[in-house]
């Protein structure tokens, strides 16, 4: 709304100006009052389609849906035998009322009272039937509304100007029928043009009397009075109140029955502007639910329409209220003046925090007011000159109304049980396409079922013939198939781990180390030392030294060797055994065992014969020439840095070049979205620079005046660079930005190859650095290609330990025959 006086507008409630659209040049989102073309250096020829204001008509503003707009505010002037023609007058465009007030004499010769106003609203009802009025403001609401669109219609204005008219109407003449019934009237006509829809309505009535909530529908039998009192929830899905009864209606007639009922219960009372003033706010909801008669549609829509008939505002000192009269206009006062704060804080696009919850009326229609909603205002006013100035409060409201914005979209929701039926058709459906494919593909049939226990064994087969080298690769038919050749992988693993063991078991016997009494005997034997370790356990040089306990000195052999067997034999038999070295496999693990020798592996001397002969072809064997190409290893395994440097240029030398590569290609693309950042980064200063001045000569232009000449906003040539200014910037701004996103997108693929790099270098680097100084020489050729143990199947702790239980074997057969 403008207010204008010599030119100057006021700021509190002036309207918004012209503004610049970078996608399609100016923009009107608010409103200016006419003034004289002067002092303007520039006239903006804007283009019909993108630039000039949108002349279709009330109708399209709910033609295109989806999208931020503001409330839609019309005025109805109450029919008069009194009008004041010399003070409200109405523009050619049937949007436009301005407001003239003669000067008081009495203030003085010097006098800057204001005696113009000018409002531009969406339209004008002045002398408008009930059809006329419904058509304008109310039927597109409601047409949309079966849409999926929400829809509120509010009546807002002073005492006694025709608010419940416009709403309800009168029942004296059909044709005097306010926009409530012709609404339902209209939602019933537009389900019976929907057969391929099932609709149902349901309908509420809400009254606020006194800061209380009120279910005018209690009052019918099948209802009840409550007996908790109403709330106001909110919920993801929206503010509703609890405990108010909402009802089924099947048909127009049944809504028309609940429509009176509800009126039948309103609170009026009179008083001398209006002798059936309403005393509360009412809500007429309407809630609309379209389903699909098509099964496999499981998508349908929910909308509601708030019908808003509010208390009219009175002065005290007009309508003479006196008691309970007066503490209801306190309160309607009040509400009314909460609803205005509400509405200036939406209008203001700075403002965070908007005050709802201060009275139950904003509270209650929280979504109408700057929500999901298709939101229309109808102001009625007087036209008479006593009322001036209510007229002129009610059209500030109207004004700021204007300004808020509200965020319509379609409220589509999904029903679970079809959701369900649709899903197992459709799957059903692509088990036969997927049948179709194989046999186009000449493909075995597949079956997608869970797998049997022959199918499981083949492929069982398969992993054990492709890892002996015998398949060169297994067929991939579905993802069952490639989870179960996984399973399978580890059960083979699994399997090879259990024979090495089994192997073990077979020429050594494990004792359990919580066995303290098998530990007991053989530290008696002289096997074992007091601390657990074995006695002559090799270190890897040769044998190493220890103190023998005394039983297994020289001159007590035969004695320690039958106390040795006594000892195990009766630890046998209290454990059910027939002989302690009978090679009975026990089930405990090699990491919780001692190792000690069995009977079967013959003599004493045949092992210290057999020692001597190994000891003596080990020289021959370091002679051979073969044996001379292979470099020497070293006693002492290198520092893991030294031997990576080393591993780097011989073995890995393929797999470092790449790695720096990809690093080298890396580290140019952090360097190119850094410098693409600082450019962003300056665009943005720049562009919060043009804003800060485009919004100063704004600021300017709306303290000083906004001219316009036959429509076209009219700027001066400074604030026009500005603009296209801005927009060049912001085409270099996305562009840049797109750029940096491309980067992040290779930076982030980059990394990604880096890190497997790394990853494959430092794996192999660990394979090469166990296999060439960790992994026994004589177990070297099973890690050959071709040998039984191929390098990553089986740990190298296992590995290390099997060789190890070898030597330590060979110990102690060593140290028991001394």
């Amino acid at each position: 709304m403008t207010i204008t006086t010599n030119h100057h507008f006021l700021s509190t409630y002036s309207v918004l100006g012209t503004v610049p659209d970078f996608e399609g040049g100016l923009k009107r989102n608010k409103r200016h009052s006419p003034v004289p073309q002067t002092a303007c250096n520039l006239i903006w020829d804007l283009k019909p389609t993108q630039m000039m204001w949108r002349k279709n008509g009330n109708k399209d503003y709910f033609t295109r849906m989806g999208t931020r707009k503001k409330v839609h505010a019309f005025v109805r002037v109450k029919p008069t035998d009194d009008f004041a023609h010399e003070m409200i007058k109405y523009g050619d465009d049937n949007k436009t009322i301005n407001i003239h007030l003669k000067k008081d004499t009495r203030r003085g010769v010097v006098n800057n009272q204001q005696t113009d106003w000018s409002f531009k609203l969406d339209g004008v009802l002045h002398d408008a039937s009930q059809d006329l009025v419904y058509e304008t403001v109310a039927k597109d609401v409601v047409s949309q509304a079966l849409n999926g669109y929400n829809g509120t219609i509010m009546c807002y204005g002073q005492t006694g100007a025709g608010k419940t008219y416009t709403m309800t109407g009168a029942t004296e003449n059909y044709k005097h029928r306010g926009i409530l019934p012709r609404a339902l009237q209209q939602v019933f006509k537009m389900i019976e043009e929907r057969p391929t829809q099932a609709i149902t309505v349901r309908v509420s009535y809400l009254e606020i009397y006194n800061e209380s909530l009120f279910d005018l529908l209690s009052t019918l039998p099948y209802v009840g009075p409550s007996v908790t009192p109403m709330t106001i929830v909110e919920s993801p899905q929206g503010v509703f109140i609890k405990g108010l009864s909402v009802h089924l209606t099947s048909q127009e007639e049944d809504a028309f029955s609940l429509l009176f009922e509800g009126e039948t219960n309103r609170i009026i009372a009179s008083h001398t502007m209006n002798k059936n003033s309403s005393r509360s706010h009412c809500i007429f909801t309407i809630y609309v639910e379209a389903h699909s008669r098509t099964l496999s549609d499981a998508k349908y829509i929910t909308s509601k329409i708030n019908l808003v008939d509010l208390a009219g505002s009175e002065r005290l000192g007009k309508s003479r209220s006196e008691g309970r009269v007066l503490k209801e206009a306190t309160y309607i006062n009040k509400s009314l003046s909460f609803l205005e704060q509400a509405i200036i804080a939406l209008g203001d696009q700075k403002r965070d925090h908007i005050p709802f919850r201060q009275c139950k009326l904003t509270h209650a229609l929280k979504d109408s007011l700057g929500g999901n909603c298709n939101m229309i205002l109808v102001t009625n006013i007087y036209g008479e000159a006593s009322q001036l100035e209510e007229t002129l409060s009610s059209l500030r409201f109207a004004s700021r109304m204007k300004l808020v914005i509200t965020e319509p979209a379609i409220n589509e929701k999904y029903d679970a049980e079809r959701m369900v039926k649709n899903l197992e058709k459709e799957l059903a459906l692509l088990k036969q396409e997927l049948a179709i494919h194989d046999s186009l593909a000449n493909r075995t049939l597949v079956n997608y079922d869970p797998m049997d226990e022959i199918q499981i064994a083949e492929i069982n087969s398969q992993v054990r013939r492709y890892l002996e080298g015998t398949l060169d690769e297994i067929d991939i038919i579905n993802l069952r198939q490639i989870q179960e050749v996984f399973n399978q992988f580890r059960v083979v693993l699994s399997q090879q781990e259990q024979e090495v063991e089994s192997t073990l078991r077979r020429k050594y016997t494990l004792i359990d180390k919580n066995d303290f009494e098998a530990i007991s005997a053989v530290q008696k034997a002289g096997l074992v030392d007091d601390d657990g370790h074995l006695v002559g356990e090799p270190d890897g040089q040769g044998f190493g030294l220890g103190v023998a306990p005394f039983s297994t000195r020289p001159g007590k052999k035969s004695k320690s060797k039958k106390m040795f067997k006594e000892q195990l034999g009766s630890l046998a038999r209290k454990e059910g055994a027939s002989s302690p070295v009978s090679g009975k496999e026990l089930d405990a693990s090699t990491s919780k065992t001692q190792l000690t020798p069995s009977s079967k592996d013959g003599d004493v001397k045949d092992m210290l014969l057999q020692d001597r002969e190994t000891s003596s072809i080990e020289p021959l064997a370091s002679e051979s020439p073969k044996e001379e190409l292979r470099p020497p290893r070293p006693s002492t395994p290198p520092a893991k840095p030294v031997a990576f440097e080393d591993f780097k240029n011989e073995r890995g030398s393929e797999i470092n070049r790449i790695f720096k590569e990809n690093k080298s290609i890396l580290n140019e693309r952090r360097k190119r979205a850094s410098e693409t950042t600082q450019r962003i980064n300056a665009i943005k200063r720049e562009i919060d620079m043009t804003k800060e001045a485009l919004n100063f000569h704004k600021s300017l232009r709306e303290k000083q005046g906004e001219y316009e000449n036959k429509g076209l906003m009219i700027i001066d040539e400074e604030e026009f660079l500005l603009i296209l200014k801005l927009k060049d910037l912001k085409k270099q701004y996305r562009t840049e930005y797109q750029d940096l996103q491309d980067l992040r997108a290779e930076i982030q693929y980059c990394q990604r190859l880096v890190d497997q790099c790394r990853h494959r270098l430092l794996m192999e680097f660990d394979i090469w650095y166990n296999e060439s100084f960790f992994v026994p020489e004589d177990l070297q050729a099973a890690l050959k290609p071709g040998g039984s143990i191929r390098p990553g199947m089986m740990p190298l702790s296992r590995i290390v330990s099997l060789h190890n239980y070898l030597k330590t074997m060979m110990g102690l057969q060593q140290t028991h025959r001394k």
